[in-house]
């Protein structure tokens, strides 16, 4: 697998085929995705790019990173995983409603 760049401050109107070919100066892209809202179907403002070449990626970061694309300036840097999302909320049993769920 290549290595994933993070593209933020993305135009509304930026597409996938736009995003690709902005980075394609820089070596062969994988892929370019363009994140939106699932309700919406709108950009959210970023999205992400793949290389194969490492090298071409790190070349992309120092050239890219700053400029403009279509009339915004973008952020680029090393995709990080994303960290794992916490269960949150959800029944925890113990009986009464009200409280910690201890009994005595």
């Amino acid at each position: 697998m290549g290595k994933k760049l993070y593209v933020g401050g993305l135009a509304w109107a930026t597409s996938e085929e736009g995003l690709a070919q902005a980075f394609e100066a820089y070596g062969p892209v994988e892929e370019a995705k363009v994140i939106t809202d699932r309700e919406t179907g709108r950009s959210r403002g970023f999205g992400f790019v793949t290389f194969a070449n490492d090298d071409d990626a790190a070349s992309a970061i120092e050239g890219l990173d700053g400029t403009e694309l279509d009339g915004r300036f973008i952020k680029v840097n090393e995709a990080r995983e994303r960290a794992p999302r916490g269960g949150g909320g959800g029944y925890r049993g113990g009986g009464d409603r009200g409280g910690s769920g201890n009994r005595w």
